[in-house]
């Protein structure tokens, strides 16, 4: 027998012993009281004196007085109607996205829980424990130590772009010799690690983590150079007594600061400004607590990448070279993993790590990535996903080269085309691979944009677009880059782990 959502049956009646005297309650129920137990009870009068709550019928019907049954507010009598208007099967189209799906998202949980165990397993009886820590850092070997003392002289980049700046201040050089020396001291942090890494053998990882930390460099220095000249501008016409338009409430205030160029060099952010929001303490336990998630997440990530994507790189032939169909197979047999990967990374670089140094350093905008898995096009997951990153490139690039009379089209092109460039530093220079795989894929994003842009105004679809996102994403993007650049590292010279 169905039972509306606010109904209880006689047996709850029976559990709650109800029955009213003097204000009070017996410990035992009456054969009164169980004879409505046989009828189907709804919510008794007083909530406070069985289970605390009352609700309406389903539907917001009225309420019921019958007071020929002391204690009871509602009974579902047999002459009561079961069906008192229109209604929607919960997974129509109409109504389906207007429903909790909390439960399907838990039997997803657990069935994903479950065929991971599985293939866990089998993994491990297969293939054995494959982790070999000499590939990702040897702290050991005299090998990392170059690299590792190139991390920490690259400082002297950001003292160099100080002195100049108070150079300029103080009026002893001119704009052009700013700008040049400018250009010297950027060029030096990129410069300086490549050398390096290509005289030094070193861990693949250890050359990954120079090379994104020397890409930082020089993205914020970039920025630290181009915001003062700005600033330097705006003083300067304020000083003639010019009109200068400025739309945003911000702090225009020329003054070059050591202590403010210290936090930016160390705050999770490439845009220089004078000030920032900053909260208003360090929260200890949840500092704790994304520390001991990262510490995990990381070790999830190195898993996968040892246990199920070296074997399937090792067992694979070069993908542009060998069977058409096995290499389609490699790639969808490298997809999930891969995905697994990216999922760690992302939420262990742009959350956990990101958020762990704003909270040390009390920084107010967190707002490292959006909402890019919903994104309806490839357009929307560039924009989306590295906000740091999207926020330099619109302030430092983009919008310069229109204000410069660049066209937006070519404007966008020059933003993918820098992408492209440090996307391949930081991968070809530890690998000692120069194929220009990274590059190629991330200039083929131009046109996948626009593909993806076509389907979206096609359909008219939130959900085409973001299938077709994914689509791209997972298997035609990322295994196969994956595939290309992991495999020529592991048969480097003809070697094979």
């Amino acid at each position: 027998m169905v039972i509306p959502d606010a109904v209880e049956s006689g047996s709850d009646l029976k559990q709650c012993g109800l029955r009213r005297r003097n204000g009070g309650l017996h410990d035992s129920p009456t054969e009164e009281e169980s004879s409505c137990s046989e009828e189907e009870v709804v919510k008794e009068s007083s909530s406070d004196e069985c289970n605390g709550k009352s609700d309406n019928l389903n539907g917001g019907d009225k309420k019921e007085q019958v007071s020929d049954v002391p204690g009871v507010e509602f009974i579902y009598r047999a002459s009561f109607p079961a069906h008192r208007r229109n209604k929607e099967s919960p997974l129509s189209s109409d109504t389906i996205f207007r429903q909790s799906h909390a439960g399907l998202f838990n039997l997803c949980v657990v069935v994903l829980v479950a065929v991971n165990s599985r293939l866990i397993i089998e993994n491990l009886m297969k293939y054995g424990w494959l982790i070999e820590f000499g590939f990702w850092f040897s702290l050991t070997s005299l090998r990392d130590w170059p690299l590792f003392m190139c991390c920490l002289t690259l400082a002297i980049f950001p003292l160099a772009a100080f002195f100049v700046e108070k150079l300029a201040q103080r009026k002893y050089i001119s704009e052009t010799v700013v700008v040049l020396l400018h250009i010297i001291i950027t060029t030096a942090t990129l410069l300086y690690p490549v050398l390096v890494i290509l005289r030094c053998d070193s861990a693949f990882v250890f050359g990954v983590a120079l090379m994104l930390f020397a890409c930082i460099v020089w993205l914020k220095l970039v920025s630290y150079a181009h915001t003062n000249y700005d600033l330097r501008a705006i003083s300067k016409s304020t000083e003639k007594g010019e009109a200068v338009t400025i739309t945003l409430n911000i702090d225009d205030t020329y003054d070059v600061s050591f202590k403010s160029l210290v936090y930016f060099t160390v705050a999770p952010t490439l845009c220089y400004q004078p000030s920032y929001p900053r909260t208003p303490s360090i929260r200890k336990g949840w500092l704790l607590r994304q520390i001991v998630k990262l510490i995990i997440f990381t070790g999830v990530m190195g898993f996968i990448i040892e246990q199920y994507i070296n074997p399937i790189v090792q067992n694979s032939q070069h993908p542009l070279k060998g069977n058409l169909l096995y290499a389609i197979e490699r790639i969808l047999k490298l997809s999930v993993p891969n995905l697994y990967v990216w999922f760690c990374m992302f939420y262990c670089f742009f959350h956990l790590w990101l958020n762990i140094l704003a909270e040390l350093l009390r920084f107010g905008d967190r707002e490292f990535y959006k909402d890019w898995w919903n994104a309806k096009n490839v357009g929307d997951y560039w924009r989306l996903w590295n906000m740091p990153v999207h926020k330099w490139m619109i302030r430092h690039l983009y919008f310069p080269c229109i204000r410069n009379g660049i066209p937006k089209g070519v404007a966008l092109l020059i933003a993918f085309l820098v992408s492209a460039l440090f996307h391949e530093l930081c991968i070809a220079i530890p690998c000692h691979i120069f194929k220009w795989w990274a590059f190629i894929g991330i200039m083929f994003q131009v046109p996948v944009v626009l593909i993806t842009n076509l389907v979206q105004n096609k359909f008219q679809n939130s959900m085409v677009g973001n299938m077709t996102f994914w689509f791209t994403f997972c298997i035609l993007g990322q295994p196969m880059c994956v595939l290309l650049y992991y495999h020529d590292l592991m048969n480097r010279e003809g070697k094979v782990r």
